[in-house]
């Protein structure tokens, strides 16, 4: 399993581009919409293949059902809120109430692992899966931006069970599992403005 992108989610795509540029020191690219959820997002290419992602309601489209990364129940503050990874096997680790969902943005195509009633698996403490149809998804092909992730952190109220059940397939030394009472993301960058976290 290999870890692909995060995802800031966002009340307003310009109130989460304007947050991460701000805490980041760089510009997002533009990314595109998702006609099947209604949502809309832009891009910024990290070190090592990942990407960071800023999503959010188009309020120029509809959406057939729920959206998908909770966002329709979405409040507060730009935040980190989902982690994306890309495993070997994919329906394999359809778990937590994902299905596969055939998705389709310009010229991608790929497979997301989707709640039907649009929610995080696990609250977002569990990755949500894809599985790309090319060979040069966005991690490849984002021009580099200066910042490298150095650490993401899962704090959820069952973090062992999270860790345990991850470990078969998930390697990654920056990923790491806290238990909290609350479920929440947090990633470690380094970035023209020094360390930041998100």
């Amino acid at each position: 399993m290999r870890l692909d992108h995060l995802a800031i989610a966002a009340e307003t795509l310009e109130e989460g581009v304007a947050w991460a540029e701000d805490k980041l020191g760089v510009t997002f690219l533009p990314g595109g919409k998702h006609a099947r959820f209604g949502t809309h997002n832009r891009l910024l290419g990290l070190k090592d293949g990942l990407y960071l992602e800023v999503i959010a309601v188009d309020p120029d489209a509809t959406s057939d059902g729920p959206r998908w990364f909770g966002l329709d129940s979405f409040t507060g503050p730009p935040r980190l809120a989902n982690w994306i990874c890309e495993p070997a096997d994919f329906d394999a680790w359809l778990r937590h109430g994902m299905r596969a969902v055939p998705m389709a943005r310009g010229d991608l195509r790929w497979d997301m692992g989707a709640p039907e009633d649009g929610s995080l698996p696990m609250g977002g403490g569990f990755p949500t899966v894809l599985r790309w149809h090319t060979d040069t998804p966005p991690g490849q092909s984002l021009p580099a931006s200066g910042c490298a992730l150095q650490r993401l952190t899962i704090r959820h109220p069952q973090a062992e069970g999270l860790a345990a059940e991850l470990a078969p397939a998930l390697s990654d030394p920056r990923v790491a599992f806290e238990p909290a009472a609350t479920v929440s993301l947090s990633a470690m960058m380094q970035t023209p403005l020094g360390a930041v976290t998100l």
